[in-house]
């Protein structure tokens, strides 16, 4: 994951661009919305922000959308991203602009038409003009794309983007239970759901016995842009506490809270998400299979003393 950090303020300088139109903003200044959309690298879709009741599938699959010469590029993975496609991830379709309308045709999902409403400097939302709903993309530059706020405001899908998590270190603490899970899985199962497993290290990811199942929880940490709180909530009654760090992109640090000890995980099996159902690579009896994101609401607290 690349340790690049980015200035998440967005520029306006002196001049106040709220709810401008494109056409206002941009066409009138001989700025067309072609030259405009081109002129990032990616935007980011800020999924969390969508309105309305309907969806357009490759958005809800998407992290980053990008538009370059005609094509459009997306990029459905976490993992990888920023080396897929030279960090715009594969080709997905093609686009056109009218005014400020966006056309799109989704090599899947086939074609979908916006209204392009510019929010600020590097700021749009897309309306869908044949449903109810309505996404928000912030437009960067790959060189100055923020990795880490990514992988950390998206914690949950980059879990689920391995077929398992084996545990590959362990230091410090006191001995505990949670010493003999080997192999811990994140599906979307209602959203929040894992497994958990004692088969020794080795197994084919394929063939796992899944020994445990719950629920997790990930919390936000007041004052920490790079950790989070996770809660394993298992159905037997027992939860287990964390400290989740980051450390690159298929490798995760869990700190036990009351053992004090240290354990990384690292992914097994990648499942890439490519244009949709049809072309994904994750076999169909894998649980993460068609995963697409939902609105995810996280609780803030205080820092651990």
């Amino acid at each position: 994951m690349k340790r690049i950090k980015l200035l998440l303020v967005l520029l306006i300088s002196g001049v106040t661009l709220t709810s401008c139109v494109v056409r206002n903003e941009i066409v009138d200044d001989g700025f067309s919305l072609n030259e405009y959309i081109s002129s990032y690298d990616l935007w980011y879709v800020d999924y969390h922000r969508t309105t309305g009741s309907g969806e357009v599938p490759f958005l809800s699959r998407a992290f980053t959308i990008s538009f370059l010469n005609g094509t459009m590029y997306a990029n459905n993975n976490i993992v990888d991203i920023g080396k897929t496609g030279n960090g715009l991830g594969i080709a997905v379709g093609n686009y056109s602009t009218y005014g400020t309308i966006l056309e799109t045709r989704h090599d899947i999902d086939g074609y979908f038409e916006f209204d392009v409403v510019q929010l600020s400097s590097n700021e749009i939302r897309i309306d869908d003009l044949s449903q109810n709903v309505s996404y928000y993309l912030v437009g960067y530059q790959v060189n100055s794309f923020d990795y880490d706020m990514l992988f950390y405001e998206n914690i949950e899908y980059f879990l689920q983007e391995f077929k398992a998590w084996e545990r590959t270190r362990r230091s410090g603490g006191v001995e505990n239970p949670f010493d003999y899970e080997n192999y811990l899985q994140f599906t979307p199962e209602n959203d929040v759901t894992f497994y958990s497993s004692h088969d020794p290290f080795g197994t084919n990811i394929d063939y796992i016995n899944w020994d445990f199942k719950g629920s997790y929880i990930v919390r936000n940490v007041q004052g920490e842009e790079n950790l989070k709180y996770l809660t394993l909530n298992y159905d037997n009654g027992d939860t287990e506490e964390f400290d989740l760090t980051v450390i690159n992109d298929e490798t995760i640090q869990l700190y036990h809270v009351s053992s004090q000890i240290t354990y990384v995980f690292s992914g097994r099996g990648f499942i890439q998400y490519l244009k949709g159902e049809k072309t994904s690579t994750a076999k169909p009896a894998v649980r993460n299979s068609g995963r697409k994101r939902t609105k995810i609401e996280r609780e803030t607290v205080p820092k651990r003393k």
